[in-house]
């Protein structure tokens, strides 16, 4: 999709939480991320069927799934999890942002994720967290820095892929009162 499909247009992108018929347009996008990407260390392409369970796990936490939509079309999601499963993670959480191949670089991933932060905070999480698959991956980290994420380090060679190793960025940003006080 061009950039002035978006840009010139004004109210013809919609971010909305995601529905089950948003599904097999997740599972594209997430298919191309693994199959072409490094931003994902998944090296097999999960079914419609898991990325269901996937989002109905992240639902059933009470934490968003949104998707990017213009003029009918999925152009993009991110949802929040849990970091760690156990309980005491549950007020950090870790993004993630998948886009369209053809619709990164307009600007869709700032929307998402500055929303993703807006629905969390308000749910009460207190930081939230990106592991960015590759070192390389600049469009991300440069994401995360615009909306006020810090560096926080970075693990060496944690996956292999493509031939080649692979390292993580850790970024972390505090949303609402971050670490002041207790949050219950």
């Amino acid at each position: 999709m061009p950039a002035e499909k978006i840009t010139n247009k004004p109210g013809a992108l919609t971010l909305r939480p995601s529905t089950e018929a948003d599904l097999p347009a997740i599972q594209a996008i997430y298919a191309h991320a693994v199959l072409h990407g490094t931003g994902t260390f998944e090296t097999e392409v999960p079914d419609q069927a898991e990325m269901a369970r996937r989002r109905s796990e992240v639902l059933s936490r009470g934490l968003p799934w949104l998707v990017a939509e213009c003029e009918s079309e999925l152009l993009g999601y991110a949802y929040a999890n849990y970091f760690r499963p156990r309980m005491a993670y549950r007020f950090c959480l870790e993004d993630s942002i998948y886009l369209r191949h053809d619709s990164q670089g307009l600007g869709l991933g700032r929307l998402l994720l500055a929303e993703l932060m807006a629905r969390c905070e308000a749910l009460g999480a207190r930081q939230m967290l990106a592991v960015i698959g590759d070192a390389d991956n600049l469009g991300s980290i440069g994401l995360h820095r615009s909306l006020g994420f810090t560096d926080t380090g970075v693990l060496k060679s944690a996956g292999w892929k493509f031939g080649r190793w692979l390292d993580v960025v850790l970024m972390q940003r505090q949303l609402g009162l971050g670490n002041t006080g207790s949050p219950e």
